[in-house]
């Protein structure tokens, strides 16, 4: 073939070749935008319900503490499993929830507490955890309501 017949036979193909038009442009971005905004919030409530296990996983662990204690003595007065020199409440490993407990002697029992902080707060549907010396788990959602089913997960 012919050097200055290659030549133009690839610079036709080139030449109508186009880009994108800014219409073209913008529609596709819009139709992203239109997606990000759908998927976004599915995402953070997805992650706001991940977080509770948090709360969860600490009451649960901290009774088990509370439990032990009594096993070897019989009561749950001097039992804690909140560091005597810590405040009155802390934050759960993950710093999703300010974890607090109420001990009595007479009679024994214990009131565990895990109210939600910093971005969980956003949760409203899960605000407080709380568990007792019998087991019974409970949940309320920002204006008191109880939630225990969807927040424990129990059905």
């Amino acid at each position: 073939m012919h050097p200055d017949r290659l030549a133009s036979s690839s610079r036709g193909t080139w030449g109508r070749m186009r880009g994108l038009t800014l219409i073209e442009l913008m529609v596709t971005v819009a139709i992203v935008a239109i997606l990000a905004s759908i998927a976004y919030p599915a995402y953070r409530s997805y992650v706001l319900k991940s977080n509770r296990t948090d709360a969860i996983r600490t009451l649960t662990e901290d009774a088990q503490i509370l439990r032990r204690c009594y096993s070897q003595t019989f009561t749950f007065a001097g039992c804690t499993p909140i560091p005597p020199t810590a405040p009155a409440s802390v934050l759960s490993p993950n710093g999703y929830y300010k974890v607090s407990s109420t001990i009595t002697a007479s009679p024994a029992t214990f009131l565990l507490t895990a109210k939600a902080t910093g971005p969980q707060a956003e949760d409203t549907t899960c605000a407080k955890f709380t568990l007792d010396q019998t087991g019974d788990q409970d949940a309320t959602d920002s204006s008191g309501t109880d939630q225990a089913s969807t927040c424990w997960g129990t059905f």
